[in-house]
């Protein structure tokens, strides 16, 4: 099995990406936007990059960057951008509002148009016509359970093996993501090594050898299952509810990471323990 690679001028692309999308308006932390990046340069060459849930652009364009430099087919956006997400909600000025034309503009603006292939439209409408094997499936889309749980199941089945699935939010105050992250990723020996960035949940799809990665996987499951039932109600936490998800979040593992350190979790399988940093 071919391991993950890390150019060598990984750091540099990293930086230059950061920089044009710093100021795009979106939600993605610099560590978070570094993570995708990484991820974009080193999953397996062979299959595209989809991306679900774009809004203005942020994470469309750090990927659009990478892919870019490294020579990569362009990123499959896909979002109806109709501020459908319930992250998304407060932004909605009309009934009809849209989030399209300022995408559109900021691609053009980072010179990534090329680089970017355009679905608007919901998840599950494209899911039903694909057919493309997919090296890295980011989903930051609806952050309700059935959508996240839709977003996966359409486009998980297609994702090489070696190659990289992440949820954004996942350390956030909404059902969805973690809910899935943790029953149908955390729980699966069709995964091997696993981990959190802020709020990103990843893993990599290991459907021969992912039972290797049993224990580590577990240990992430037993903590970040906690988190569930504090968010199944989907509404703003507060008072003693807030601080009990705070304090269960602080004990899980989810710093940056480096990507040669990233690309030796990924080939190692020792078993997880509270100290070890994913």
């Amino acid at each position: 099995m071919a391991m993950i690679e890390v150019p060598p001028d990984l750091n540099s692309v990293l930086d230059a990406a950061w920089e044009a999308v710093r100021e795009i308006p979106g939600f993605l932390l610099e560590q978070e936007a570094r993570f995708l990046g990484m991820a974009a340069a080193c999953a397996p060459r062979a299959g595209s990059i989809v991306e679900i849930g774009s809004f203005k652009g942020k994470s469309a364009v750090m990927l659009a960057k990478v892919a870019a430099h490294y020579g990569l087919d362009p990123i499959v956006a896909i979002d109806p951008h109709n501020f459908n997400s319930s992250e998304l909600k407060a932004h909605r000025v009309a009934p009809d509002a849209s989030s399209y034309e300022e995408f559109l503009n900021t691609l053009r603006v980072a010179g990534v148009s090329d680089m970017v292939e355009v679905h608007r439209a919901y998840s599950n409408d494209i899911a039903s016509d694909w057919s493309r094997p997919i090296r890295f499936l980011w989903i930051d889309g609806d952050h309700s359970y059935q959508g996240a749980k839709a977003d996966f199941d359409g486009f998980s089945h297609h994702i090489v093996p070696e190659g990289i699935v992440a949820f954004h939010d996942a350390l956030h105050e909404f059902p969805g993501p973690i809910r899935v992250f943790v029953e149908d990723v955390l729980r699966s020996d069709a995964f091997g090594a696993a981990g959190f960035v802020h709020s990103i949940g990843w893993a990599q799809f290991r459907p021969r050898d992912g039972a290797s990665f049993h224990e580590r996987r577990a240990f992430l499951a037993r903590v970040a299952k906690r988190l569930i039932p504090l968010v199944e109600e989907d509404r703003p936490l507060h008072g003693l509810k807030k601080a009990h998800y705070k304090l269960n979040r602080a004990r899980i593992p989810r710093s940056q990471i480096e990507p040669r350190e990233w690309a030796a979790i990924l080939k190692s399988v020792q078993a997880a323990s509270p100290g070890i940093r994913f």
